[in-house]
This record gives C-alpha cells, sequence and structure tokens, in this order.
C-alpha cells in the first residue's frame, strides 16, 4: 500500500506539535539557560519542519497520484489473514498478557503466525516454544524487564 507523502506530513505535524505541547510543561531548572525541554524540543521541532515539507511534497504530486493506492497482496486472502492475525495478535497480547502471562501469551501468538505463514504444526510449535523462552530470557533475565506471569506466578523463577 502505498500513501500519499501528504498523509504522513500530516502525521508528523500532529506527532511533533504534541511533543510541543507536552514539553512546555517540563519544569525549568532555577539559573540555567536550558533545561529539560530543550532536546525533546528540537526533537519535535525537526518533525514538524520533516512533516510540513511531507505535506508540500504530497500536495505537489497529489494531481499524479492517488492518496493511497493498494498493492497486490491485499487482493490475497492469505495475506490479508496474515495481517488480521498480526493485529489481532497485538490486540490478544495487551487484553490477555497480565492475566495469562507472557510465555503462554507469547507462544499462542508465535503459533498463530507461524501457521499462517504456512510453517508445518509441529515445527511452528517447536519454534515458538524456542523463541518464546529466548526472547524471555532477553527481557527478563538480560535487560530486566518485568514482563507478567500471570497465571504462572506460582512458577516464576
Amino acid at each position: 500500500m502505498k500513501l500519499n507523502d501528504a498523509i504522513f506530513g500530516l502525521v508528523l505535524l500532529a506527532l511533533g506539535a504534541a511533543v510541543l505541547f507536552g514539553v512546555q510543561g517540563f519544569p525549568k531548572i532555577p539559573g540555567q539557560p536550558v533545561g529539560p525541554a530543550l532536546f525533546p524540543g528540537l526533537i519535535a521541532m525537526g518533525l514538524c519542519v520533516c512533516g510540513a515539507m511531507l505535506v508540500w511534497s504530497g500536495l505537489r504530486e497529489r494531481p499524479r497520484e492517488a492518496w493511497v493506492a493498494w498493492d497486490d497482496w491485499v487482493r490475497s486472502p492469505r495475506h490479508v489473514l496474515a495481517l488480521g492475525i498480526l493485529l489481532g495478535a497485538i490486540v490478544f497480547y495487551i487484553v490477555a498478557a497480565n492475566w495469562l502471562g507472557f510465555l503462554p501469551t507469547a507462544m499462542l501468538i508465535l503459533v498463530a503466525m507461524l501457521l499462517v505463514l504456512r510453517v508445518p504444526p509441529g515445527r511452528a510449535v517447536l519454534i515458538a516454544v524456542i523463541a518464546t523462552f529466548v526472547i524471555h530470557f532477553a527481557f527478563y533475565k538480560l535487560l530486566r524487564v518485568p514482563l507478567p506471569w500471570g497465571l504462572l506466578t506460582p512458577y516464576a523463577w
């Protein structure tokens, strides 16, 4: 899918404006010419400038191209299903991870995603189990990210 540059430009402008609005409430440091709002404010101004340039570019190109141009994959039921599984997996993780826990939730999501990619079921389960434990180890033990245990809280290590 191809979106006109003006659409992304408007998103960047909105994001930059939101950050600029948000940093106004950052506290000032007495006796300092700069405060904690300086760096995020500069980044936000850069986003606004880039967004304005994209809007300008997109509006100039508008007569020659559509706002949205769909790719061939949109007509493929398998690819649309894969997109639906991906978006559903994100919603499922948000809803179920705290109650079910990271390990079962991630395994279910990975199995579903691998199956839609036509990985054989046995191999999909094996890859999902190994990948889930590797990801859990990397985030929970190495990076110290507090992943939810959910139903497995009595067995947390």
